[in-house]
């Protein structure tokens, strides 16, 4: 296997899902010859042309709706918004027509085959309107999935998911790890299931979940919770939207308490949904009350940053709390 870091991994992906299918096309802002503000579609234009490759003027709801266009017509468009923060005035696109086309026409027709690419949260330093993890928005809304993969071999195998699938499909990628995040990634071409969890370490004494870049906050703080003695199940949920329920309930059945993690705020962040959702169907067998370490209920903040996260030190004491209570 190659070793690839993650921006190299969703480049592999869209190089090999534009080589076997001519239908494919990546546009946004400055993806063309620039390669995107960073880099993940660099030499795509090169490659397969500016028709297939190309870029796009500075509004986002343009794009969306660009892509809608395209895909009820059966292209397969992978849509970039430059920043998540940027993707707000695209909102109503997504959620009024991405998400409903082919419930209006009983599904004589739909846009089943666009992506939307877009790189999400904290953790370079880009203060309140490049930092934000705004996925809880789009889970409210039905007919959409929602994919946040957590290192560059998940990245590759989700995306190529995502581009193939028949349906609509917003892709967050962790932008902190675009470079930082590097490992083994399989040639050629491979998918990873959507709507899938996955099990990454079994344990005993607590269920810790998160996604994305949380990821690697997860491992540090179950690192530090094993020396002390505490055995963590711990699962990467990887589809937002639809999460799988099921795994996380198992999980829970067998260690009792639940531990969720996000970027995103507290206060309307997804971790409410799924605490909401195991305590109705684990409510017997909870021993401890549903954990959730987030973000704060403010904007990003540029110089308190790493205040504001859920670093691995906030997710320990909840572990350690957790199996302590």
């Amino acid at each position: 296997m190659a070793k690839m870091n993650m921006l190299q991994a969703i480049n592999d992906a869209l190089d090999i899902a534009m080589a076997a299918n001519e239908k494919v096309l990546c546009f946004g802002e400055d993806v063309g010859v620039f390669g995107g503000v960073f880099r993940a579609t660099s030499n795509l234009q090169k490659k397969y042309g500016r028709s297939r490759c190309f870029n796009t003027p500075i509004v986002e709801q343009g794009i969306i709706g660009f892509a809608n266009g395209l895909a009820a017509q059966g292209s397969i468009p992978v849509a970039e918004i430059q920043f998540a923060d940027y993707i707000f005035p695209a909102f109503d696109q997504i959620v009024n027509e991405t998400a409903k086309f082919r419930y209006r026409s009983g599904n004589l027709f739909n846009v089943g085959g666009l992506t939307i690419r877009t790189p999400y949260g904290a953790g370079i330093s880009g203060g309140l309107y490049h930092s934000q993890s705004p996925e809880a928005y789009f889970a409210h809304t039905p007919g959409l999935q929602i994919v946040v993969p957590r290192n560059p071999h998940q990245a590759k195998g989700l995306l190529l998911a995502a581009i193939n699938d028949p349906n609509p499909t917003l892709f967050f990628e962790p932008k902190r790890l675009y470079r930082a995040s590097v490992g083994e990634v399989p040639e050629g071409e491979y998918e990873l299931p959507l709507g899938k969890a996955e099990v990454i370490k079994e344990g005993t004494d607590v269920t810790v979940l998160g996604w994305g870049a949380q990821m690697e906050v997860i491992a540090k703080a179950v690192e530090r919770a094993e020396k002390d003695g505490f055995s963590c199940e711990v699962i990467d949920l990887r589809t937002i939207l639809p999460w799988d329920v099921e795994t996380v309930v198992k999980s829970v059945l067998k260690t009792g308490r639940l531990v969720v993690t996000h970027e995103a705020p507290l206060t309307g962040g997804f971790a409410g949904e799924i605490a909401a959702t195991i305590q109705e169907r684990c409510f017997l067998y909870l021993e401890s009350p549903i954990a959730r370490v987030t973000g704060m209920d403010t904007p990003v903040p540029l110089v308190l940053e790493k205040e504001h996260l859920p670093n691995e030190l906030k997710v320990y004491d909840a572990i350690r709390e957790s199996v302590e209570f």
